[in-house]
């Protein structure tokens, strides 16, 4: 099974009546799932009983390489919060705050960093209750994400040729959103990226990891239903509706592969509970009901009852392939956030831990540390850059004119901007790359996803801000 935002993997007519009349009866779709509300939520309760069982020793269920931090999306879909996991009930070693306590190293995610690391530990982190643009005054992690923002080949986050680092951008910079839920990245992001998915969709309907905008025989080629299950996600959290010609022809696509007497996928890694797992929550990302409809076949099964046919009980872990007798981290992470209604992240559970908070985060930026802030600049004319700016701050909060100032030489990538007017003080922006207002046409700013005002260099500016700047009315 291949886990895109972890690693990639090596994963006739009828002729009488009566043949006529058995097709017919076939086609019509029973009027109820088979899955019933009570056996999903014993399925969730042993399911998040086997994940609280992979955390180890120390608190910890990341580590390096492939680890069990995508426990947290899951969990949380549940209704289980990180902060309530305890190894031997040891509230200081809780998962949330032994996890985030890795994010904030210098050492984390490893010396060769893909853009995959950040999006997979946004995801988590949220899941968690961490504010992922907040693990500490240094970690920012749409800061990370937007420094992988391609410059020669706009609409992609890191290589373009690896198109689920792409995806996986837009399930975490759409998904995590603020902590008052608030879509933190500006509308011009969205549209970009969901420009770069709908090119990517191969004529099939589905998607697959690698790029295939621009290439007939890519897009010709056969889609995978796990990453047409993360695409369309990928599509609805960052606004498309269910009813868009995209995601109906992705569901088309899901629908196809139906096993009419499992209700499993068949995918072209067999019948597995990853992939299951992955397309059952594309689905629930964009509202359309895995059971029911489309997803109910002629025998009466569907991708739930295929996934809650895994679980083992009551131990609570999935086995990944049908005949697998012991159950799989990995699978058991991918079916319980399916079973449990999730997409690929999940709003953080209140805690029942007495006193712990629902939200961790920075809060100020420390004078004289180095910070990142993710920064984005749209020009008016379709030319959307998109960094992430270093910068030392003096204070617990910085101005919008400091950090313009400091993408000028400290940005990643490079060019976001070359150079702004006035260069020093305060005052309104009145030009930014050369670019200066026109009448109503003028620069304005909007941070974490408010509203665009007039951009003034004096503009405060805290820790984990995402920072947006226009031109236009």
């Amino acid at each position: 099974m291949s886990h895109a935002a972890v690693s990639p993997s090596v994963r006739r007519s009828a002729l009488t009546a009566a043949a006529t009349l058995g097709a017919f009866a076939l086609s019509v779709l029973p009027a109820a799932a088979t899955t019933t509300p009570a056996q999903i939520a014993t399925s969730k309760t042993i399911g998040a009983g086997y994940l609280k069982s992979l955390q180890a020793a120390d608190g910890s269920y990341a580590g390096s390489g492939l680890s069990n931090e995508w426990a947290f999306s899951a969990l949380a879909a549940a209704g289980t919060a990180a902060v309530d996991i305890t190894p031997g009930g040891d509230t200081g070693k809780n998962a949330r705050t032994v996890y985030r306590a890795l994010l904030s190293t210098s050492a984390w995610p490893s010396t060769s960093p893909v853009v995959t690391d950040y999006e997979r530990a946004t995801l988590n982190a949220y899941a968690a209750g961490i504010d992922p643009a907040r693990i500490s005054a240094s970690r920012n992690l749409i800061a990370d994400i937007y420094s992988y923002w391609g410059t020669s080949e706009t609409g992609y986050f890191g290589p373009a040729a690896n198109f689920n680092g792409t995806v996986f951008a837009a399930l975490a910079l759409n998904g995590a959103r603020t902590q008052s839920g608030q879509i933190r990245i500006p509308q011009a992001l969205r549209d970009s990226i969901v420009g770069t998915v709908r090119a990517n969709q191969h004529n099939d309907g589905g998607w697959n990891y690698s790029k295939a905008e621009g290439d007939p025989a890519q897009l010709g080629a056969a889609s995978d239903v796990d990453m047409t299950g993360a695409a369309m996600a990928a599509l609805c959290v960052s606004g498309v509706p269910n009813t868009d010609a995209a995601v109906v022809r992705a569901k088309g696509f899901l629908k196809g592969k139906l096993v009419a007497n499992s209700g499993a996928f068949n995918t072209m890694f067999g019948t597995n509970t990853d992939s299951n797992g992955w397309a059952v929550s594309g689905l629930n990302a964009c509202g359309i009901n895995p059971q029911t409809g489309d997803f109910l076949t002629s025998m009466g099964k569907t991708p739930v009852d295929f996934l809650i046919a895994q679980q083992f009980n009551p131990g609570g872990g999935f086995r990944y392939l049908p005949g697998d007798t012991n159950p799989s981290a990995y699978a058991s992470i991918d079916a319980l956030r399916a079973v449990a209604g999730g997409g690929f992240t999940a709003d953080p559970p209140v805690p029942t831990t007495a006193g712990a908070p629902r939200w961790v985060s920075q809060g100020s930026l420390t004078s004289g540390s180095a910070a990142r802030l993710a920064l984005t600049v749209d020009d008016g004319a379709g030319h959307l850059k998109a960094c992430s700016v270093a910068l030392t701050p003096t204070g617990s909060t910085t101005t919008l004119g400091a950090v313009l100032d400091a993408a000028i030489g400290a940005a990643t990538p490079s060019g976001c901007v070359t150079g702004v007017t006035p260069s020093s003080g305060t005052g309104t922006v009145t030009s930014l790359n050369g670019k200066a207002g026109s009448g109503s046409n003028t620069w304005k700013v909007s941070i974490d996803g408010s509203a665009f005002t007039s951009a003034a260099r004096e503009t405060t500016v805290s820790v984990g801000d995402t920072i947006a700047v226009r031109w236009g009315a």
